[in-house]
């Protein structure tokens, strides 16, 4: 299967749930993108969204996938490496919401088909995107300490899986590619409140260079926050997601101020706001995987990398379950 000669991606969507639906109002406004349709198990959820974005919809995934140059991948998770995988060996190319999928061994192997058939496999972390953590890793140089915190109230809208894989997961990525480093090892504790999997998790990590990293996550919290901060030798760097912001504080000169009553230290520092290029990360998402069909662009990160990170959200999630009794139930 070839692109068009206009270069136009034949684009299918599997899955127009609630992350579903953002894929396909992102890829319908692309110029390079034309949606030949959706599938979606939930017939009349299908027919909703084919109605509302005026696409056609097919009841079988193999119908849809004979029909199209690459496939956007969001169902559950439980059925990520079926569709996936059908997906591939129909020689589509594959954007995959994360978690990639339920276990490593079906990851390598979805991973091997894309090799061997030469389609572009992109995981769909979607942060990655986001114009602040772009810009990270132009000034990240030597982080000695990386605190993440991604904080939510419980909305249920995630039923298959727990806090880890439906949040922590963005900031392990991010962490795991903005270090240069190996890891050493790594530590996991979670408890639940309102679900059966885990709603509070914490991954602690420490890296072959010195880094340690600390990840909090909580879909319990009735405020919203998700933030990054990193300390290095010359800096301590504040993301905020939300605002797409940096602030970076340096150290700057101390003062010694003698009086009669006492002897006191000033401690001058600046504070430094970076200008950060917004844009929809979605939408960034999408123009990045059609760039590497095109073979404009390498991928940002490599499936090896994506294998890492699943390796350790999977190993953190069995740490974890080892402490909770009635896990999933």
């Amino acid at each position: 299967m070839s692109i068009h000669p206009d270069n136009i991606l034949k684009m299918g969507i599997a899955g127009v749930g609630h992350m579903g639906q953002y894929h396909v109002n992102v890829a319908s406004s692309l110029a390079t993108h034309q949606i030949v349709g959706i599938y979606d198990a939930n017939p009349e959820r299908a027919k909703e969204m084919g109605d509302k974005f005026k696409i056609p919809v097919f009841s079988r995934a193999e119908d849809l996938f004979e029909k199209t140059d690459a496939v956007t991948v969001a169902v559950p998770t439980i059925y990520h490496y079926d569709v996936a995988k059908k997906a591939l060996e129909m020689n589509n190319h594959v954007l995959i919401e994360k978690p990639i999928t339920e276990t490593l061994e079906q990851a390598r192997e979805i991973m091997e088909i894309a090799q061997r058939n030469k389609r572009i496999l992109q995981v769909g972390h979607v942060e990655r995107f986001n114009g602040a953590v772009m810009e990270l890793h132009k000034i990240v140089m030597n982080p000695s300490l990386i605190t993440t915190r991604r904080m939510s109230p419980f909305s249920g809208r995630i039923a298959d899986v727990g806090v880890v894989l439906d949040l922590l997961i963005h900031d392990l990525d991010i962490v795991l590619n903005l270090v240069k480093s190996n890891v050493r090892e790594y530590w996991a504790s979670g408890s639940r409140s309102k679900s059966g999997y885990e709603d509070n998790a914490q991954i602690g990590l420490s890296f072959e260079n010195g880094t340690i990293a600390n990840l909090i996550a909580s879909r319990m919290s009735h405020k919203k926050e998700r933030t990054l901060s990193v300390v290095q030798d010359d800096s301590f760097i504040f993301l905020n997601y939300t605002n797409q912001d940096i602030e970076i504080h340096r150290e700057g000169s101390s003062a010694l101020d003698l009086t009669r009553e006492n002897i006191r230290y000033s401690q001058e520092s600046t504070v430094e706001k970076l200008f950060i290029h917004k844009d929809n990360p979605l939408k960034s998402e999408h123009v990045h995987f059609y760039n590497t069909i095109m073979a404009k662009e390498n991928p940002i990160v490599p499936n090896e990398k994506d294998l890492e990170t699943l390796s350790i959200a999977l190993g953190s999630l069995e740490k974890i379950k080892s402490t909770m009794s009635n896990y999933g139930k």
